[in-house]
């Protein structure tokens, strides 16, 4: 057997053989997350502990109901007497608990 020996370039000749313009990759930092989920945790609490909302639309009608199922886009409000209707969030301008004290007077 002979002795081998390893050839290997030095850094130096490569960087001489790489294109003048090639950079070397850098990561980007990660961009902030946009979504902080409160919502969904409101709504997720408003579900369970059933509480009467009072939403009012964009046109000034109000609806009262318990928040029954939510999604990106819309709710779902059970109604008492009525039937349930979904809503549609673009045309909620607000909402809010309904409050138990005004039933009372």
């Amino acid at each position: 057997m002979s002795n081998r020996k390893l050839i290997r370039p030095s850094l130096t000749q490569i960087k001489d053989q790489l294109p003048a313009t090639a950079k070397p990759h850098r990561r980007r930092p990660a961009s902030p997350n946009q979504q902080t989920n409160a919502e969904n945790f409101y709504y997720v609490k408003q579900m369970q502990n059933k509480t009467p909302m009072v939403v009012v639309l964009q046109d000034g009608e109000t609806i009262k109901g318990t928040i029954d199922w939510y999604d990106k886009n819309s709710i779902r409000l059970s109604r008492d007497s009525e039937p349930s209707v979904l809503l549609l969030k673009h045309y909620i301008k607000y909402m809010y608990k309904e409050n138990e004290d005004k039933e009372n007077d």
